[in-house]
């Protein structure tokens, strides 16, 4: 969430930022209403400040830097803050949706695309598995064009 040297960050930091997340969106699954929408426009708000600014700039980061970085030791190596910043574009997206859709009236949006968008958060924040990470390296290769 934050470089800690030159362009990278620390792998570290976006992480805690999706176990902070996973629990903000069981928390939209599992409150209904007024209550879930505001939990779930935090999320939303977040991943547009992470798509926006980078994963670093997040309320997220923001704890990470402050509370954890200073107790750990620095990373192995650090991560190109690209894939992270697209992976908070494609939860921006989906997190979007079901608040757009829940403010709307459709009661069972919400709950849904929180779920999706917390299973690329609970695979990052446990398995240090970044989906949108993946997709987005998928996504430049796809991209290249071949050479003859």
């Amino acid at each position: 969430m934050t470089g800690t040297s030159g362009t990278g960050i620390d792998p570290r930091g976006p992480r805690v930022g999706a176990g902070i997340t996973s629990v903000l969106l069981i928390a939209v699954i599992l409150l209904s209403g007024a209550a879930g929408l505001v939990v779930l426009a935090v999320v939303v708000a977040s991943f547009a400040l992470g798509t926006a600014a980078g994963v670093g700039r997040t309320w997220q980061g923001a704890l990470y830097r402050r509370v954890i970085q200073p107790r750990l030791g620095p990373p192995a190596e650090l991560e190109d803050p690209a894939p992270p910043r697209f992976a908070q574009a494609v939860g921006l997206l989906i997190t979007a949706a079901g608040l757009v859709l829940g403010l709307l009236g459709v009661t069972w949006a919400p709950p849904v695309f929180a779920g999706v968008a917390l299973v690329a958060a609970f695979l990052n924040a446990v398995f240090g598995f970044c989906l949108g990470c993946e997709m987005y390296v998928l996504l430049r290769r796809l991209r290249r064009p071949t050479v003859a």
